[in-house]
């Protein structure tokens, strides 16, 4: 029986300790200075870059990016830094699950 015990505050304490499992998260970027076609690819080329990125898609019509990435790996707020970085200025406009 106290073994049994144990084992059952083992559980429950790891329970608590394991962290939360990561999500992949999309977010859509309005991108400021886009003034070319070949703008896009140095916005895109940027933000594949930040570790986490798994899919970038950008629209210079719209001038917008929308990102999906690992939340346990990186933010949006990174994200969109490594673009202003490269003279891109970003903002996050939507955020998705």
């Amino acid at each position: 029986m106290k073994r049994t015990m144990t084992l059952a505050a083992l559980l429950g304490t790891l329970a608590f300790t394991v962290p939360a499992m990561a999500a992949e998260r999309t977010v859509t970027l309005a991108v400021e200075n886009m003034t070319c076609v070949s703008c896009p690819y140095i916005v895109k080329r940027a933000m594949e870059r930040v570790p986490g990125v798994s899919k970038v898609d950008v629209s210079y019509a719209d001038k917008t990016a929308i990102v999906t990435f690992d939340d346990a790996k990186t933010t949006a707020e990174v994200i969109a830094r490594a673009s202003a970085n490269v003279g891109y200025p970003a903002r996050p406009i939507h955020r998705g699950g």
